[in-house]
């Protein structure tokens, strides 16, 4: 019964800023690795950002300085923060919750960035 739940996306100008949401229920998120991955109409999709149970974080090198992802263990929320985005960061942003134990990975429904003038 675990349930990803993600929100915050919109429209924006490039040079723009937005914060998404992952509300995580049915379980625990602090003790899973966690991840935001995005996908652009056309494209695989990839890792933005992960986050350990340890809290360290690691970004891919087209986002790295310009987002941060963290946790809230009490809203039990994950959150990608993003600034100075580009129109090629336009995609469908995805919260990725990975259990290790069941090899299982569990998806929220996407939450859609666009970048735009």
């Amino acid at each position: 019964q675990v349930q990803l739940v993600e929100s915050g996306g919109g429209s924006v100008q490039p040079g723009g800023s937005l914060t998404l949401s992952c509300a995580a229920s049915g379980v625990d998120m602090d003790i899973y690795f966690m991840a935001w991955y995005r996908q652009a109409p056309g494209k695989q999709r990839e890792v933005v950002a992960t986050i350990s149970t340890g809290n360290m974080a690691n970004y891919a090198n087209s986002m790295k300085g310009r987002v941060t992802i963290s946790r809230d263990s009490a809203k039990n929320t994950i959150f990608l923060q993003m600034s100075h985005l580009k129109p090629d960061d336009t995609a469908l942003y995805y919260c990725n919750l990975r259990d290790m134990l069941k090899y299982r990975d569990y998806w929220g429904q996407g939450t859609q960035v666009t970048v735009s003038s």
